[in-house]
């Protein structure tokens, strides 16, 4: 059975290249432009992890993450938030809020891979 990611990012570029990249991965791939959409996603079909970006019109990714986690129904979706906000201070609000990880934009897709694989315990498994 191939785990969900869900992509939530309003950059159509980053989108395309992280469907490209979880795709070849052989994971199920969606995905949606603001935090709002995010949410119905999630409430449509659980994902298995979230890639989130943290700016984002309507909710952005903190607001999402912690309406995720407020909800005992979410709470083994895995999420990495994915900005350009590389300051500490943001990284920690994040992962207060209840993300698995941060990672700052631009980032390495492999290092993204190994990420994503550990997350959902497919780290001893060798990438597509």
């Amino acid at each position: 059975m191939s785990h969900e990611i869900l992509i939530v990012d309003d950059a159509p570029n980053i989108v395309l290249s992280l469907e490209f990249l979880m795709k070849k991965e052989g994971f199920a791939v969606r995905s949606v432009g603001d935090g709002e959409e995010a949410l119905r996603a999630v409430e449509e079909k659980r994902p298995d992890l979230i890639l989130l970006d943290v700016m984002m019109p309507k909710k952005n990714g903190y607001e999402v993450c912690e309406a995720i986690r407020a909800n005992p129904a979410w709470q083994g979706i895995r999420i990495i938030m994915l900005t350009a906000k590389g300051r500490e201070v943001e990284q920690e609000k994040g992962l207060a809020l209840g993300a698995d990880d941060y990672v700052i934009k631009p980032f390495s897709t492999r290092e993204l891979v190994v990420k994503v694989r550990a997350m959902l315990g497919l780290e001893d498994a060798t990438p597509a």
